[in-house]
């Protein structure tokens, strides 16, 4: 801790943040920041070991199969952004038996949601990759980890869940080690598959499967009301009880009404990856698995903005609502100020080894040519997309959600998507995907920014204030 302290008071007498706001930022975003790494991580080992063991065609491949899981993914955590608002709310009124019930619907609607997407992926899997390129090789490798690991999206669902019911009763230290622990398996088992038993594209595939497998059994326990040595046991637990709930369908309404803006946006905010990548496979596989390395790489580091962001909803909103706008503002220039910091340091070390990574994933040279550059450019971007996470969570917790959604689409979908495109028609090809990536995110970074030193936010909230 004396290490902190002193990092805590360098910070201070640079002006970045003070000492106090710093530790409470610090407490809130630990927990977050490793819970991002460990779910990041396990795709992105992946892809490298795929990258070794198979060659660039399979990283190109695994790129489209990933878009694919995605759109679950993300609608998956569209449903958990409705759970965790109402089981908070129940959970603040000390309403346990909403709460826990709030928990089995979400359950229940989640199978509801993912179990025709599974089946998608499933059966049409060869049929729905071929859309993003027309090269065999990759396109054989992409159908055959999108059918594989779909089953996996009848886990993740839940964990989301499960995840986002901790965090509702003020819990994030359980989700993160289980989910830290669902990632060292998920790497023990694709390297297993991979390397020893010479399964490649298929090895990750079921590793992914089995790993988020294991993950649900272990949170079902704490669901259950069990705990995990003595800690760990959820204070709103799926009981007999839970199940004699009166107003299942009501709730489950609701559910569905708060989720869905969530996962409307969610999915909205990832769908550019599809023409992205299509015009990414124009220029070939290399190019395709270079664009994939740079997108792992920078969603890797932006792990940190899961912390800065949570930190920021929390503090912004706290404050906020003790009438304090000062003391809220005061928050929120501090987290983007660290923000900008903490992503300029990792930013430094990820463009001075831009070779070595790129070298992670492929060890075809040529290929490693093509992709230091990208990885580069993720560096850069990925400062602009940190910033971005700490005004968008300043704004969140204000009640200010649709402005961020809206410049996060303008970034994406008016800015970086026609700027790649002019790839394809113009001299500049794969340059222009390299300035799409850095683009996306300075926009949306720099609207936000603006929104937040403009303080039109503290009127959204107060107008919150006074219709709670």
């Amino acid at each position: 801790m004396g290490g902190l302290a002193a990092l805590a008071g360098l910070l201070d007498r640079a002006g970045v943040i003070d000492r106090r706001r710093f530790h409470e930022t610090f407490d809130l975003a630990w927990p977050r920041v490793l819970t991002g790494l460990a779910i990041m991580s396990k795709s992105t080992v992946d892809l490298a070991m795929v990258g070794w063991d198979v060659g660039t065609a399979a990283v190109a491949g695994l790129a489209f199969a990933n878009a694919y899981w995605q759109v679950g993914k993300y609608l998956g955590i569209g449903l958990a952004g409705g759970t965790v608002t109402l089981v908070s709310q129940a959970y603040g009124a000390e309403d346990y038996e909403r709460a826990s019930a709030t928990v089995a619907v979400s359950l229940v609607v989640t199978l509801v949601v993912a179990a025709p997407l599974v089946t998608a992926y499933g059966v049409f899997a060869p049929r729905l990759v071929a859309v993003l390129g027309s090269e065999p090789d990759p396109l054989r490798h992409a159908a055959t980890y999108l059918s594989l690991v779909a089953p996996a999206l009848l886990f993740e669902f839940p964990n989301l869940i499960a995840s986002r019911t901790y965090a509702g009763v003020g819990d994030t230290v359980t989700p993160m080690a289980i989910r830290g622990t669902g990632a060292l398996l998920n790497i023990a088992f694709s390297a297993t598959l991979i390397f020893g038993y010479g399964l490649g594209v298929a090895g990750a595939a079921i590793g992914t499967s089995l790993a988020t497998g294991v993950v649900v059994l272990v949170f079902a326990w704490g669901l259950s009301g069990r705990s995990y040595g003595g800690y760990g046991a959820c204070p709103v637990a799926i009981s007999r009880e839970t199940l004699r709930f009166d107003g299942f369908a009501p709730l489950a309404r609701r559910l569905l009404v708060v989720s869905a803006p969530l996962m409307a946006r969610r999915t909205a905010e990832m769908l550019v990856a599809f023409p992205l990548l299509a015009i990414a496979a124009t220029f070939g596989p290399a190019v395709v698995a270079a664009y994939e390395v740079a997108r792992r790489v920078r969603t890797l580091i932006d792990s940190l903005s899961w912390g800065f962001s949570i930190a920021a909803s929390t503090l912004v909103g706290q404050r906020l609502g003790a009438d304090d706008e000062a003391d809220a503002e005061a928050y929120a220039l501090g987290i983007i100020r660290l923000s900008i910091v903490v992503y300029l340091v990792a930013a430094t070390v990820v463009l001075a080894a831009s070779p070595w990574i790129a070298g992670l994933f492929v060890d075809d040279p040529d290929v490693v040519a093509v992709a230091t550059p990208f990885v580069a450019a993720a560096a850069l971007s990925v400062v602009f997309l940190g910033v971005d996470g700490a005004a968008t969570g300043t704004l969140r917790g204000a009640g200010d959600t649709g402005y961020p959604f809206v410049v996060s689409l303008f970034g994406r979908y008016v800015c970086a998507l026609p700027i790649a495109a002019l790839g394809v028609v113009t001299a500049l090809g794969p340059t222009a995907l390299l300035v799409a990536l850095v683009v996306e995110t300075v926009v949306p970074a720099a609207l936000n920014v603006r929104r937040v030193r403009s303080n039109r936010w503290k009127a959204v909230g107060r107008a919150h204030a006074s219709t709670s």
